[in-house]
């Protein structure tokens, strides 16, 4: 839902022997930002074993302090806004399946925020690693790991400036963060992928 931040592990991704040879792949050191225009926050969760229920998020913001001398250095937070859950609800005329979702499934009223903050990285090879961090929800905060995939980096053809493109995948227990109503019928473990661009701050 980013899911899916984790730009820090470009550094590694550009200093990697490997990549001697791909000199296009330029990412500077210091403040990164989310492309708004490119990104997508997705959650699934099973229903009734039968099927996976998808949803969305449409509001959100991060930013990313990155040193690709030092990736200790390095870290991220992405904050997703829990009202801006979007389920495409079929039938709007007869609920507004979306405030349900967010009022009652993530305690949006009284937690509106998500927020993940990396503490470490991981490294599983030259473009892929592990990045975990503390995510806040629903009043609670618990460690989550997502699995991260650098896409590439680059300078953006018309804007002039360093961008850097990744997915990333995780997963959380919905009864860690004492939103597990309806376990049984829904499952616990909810899935989160992100598709997201960032671009160095001006």
């Amino acid at each position: 839902m980013s899911p899916l931040p984790l730009l820090a592990y470009a550094a590694l991704f550009l200093a990697s022997p490997a990549l001697a040879q791909a000199p296009k792949l330029d990412v500077a050191a210091g403040d990164y930002v989310i492309d708004k225009t490119h990104v997508s926050v997705t959650w699934r969760i099973k229903h009734l074993g039968l099927s996976y229920y998808t949803a969305r998020f449409t509001g959100f913001d991060s930013t990313v302090k990155l040193d690709p001398a030092d990736l200790t250095r390095s870290s991220v937070i992405f904050t997703i806004d829990a009202n801006s859950v979007r389920t495409d609800y079929p039938f709007p005329e007869k609920e507004d399946f979306d405030k349900v979702v967010a009022s009652r499934f993530l305690k949006a009223e009284s937690h509106p925020k998500i927020i993940f903050q990396s503490t470490s990285l991981t490294a599983t090879s030259a473009t892929t690693g592990k990045l975990t961090g503390n995510m806040s929800f629903a009043g609670v905060t618990k460690p989550v790991t997502f699995d991260v995939t650098l896409n590439g980096a680059t300078v953006h053809p018309f804007y002039k400036v360093p961008y850097v493109g990744f997915s990333a995948r995780g997963m959380i227990k919905r009864t860690d963060f004492g939103v597990g109503e309806m376990v049984g019928l829904l499952g616990d473990e909810v899935e989160i992928w992100i598709e997201a661009e960032y671009k160095k701050a001006s």
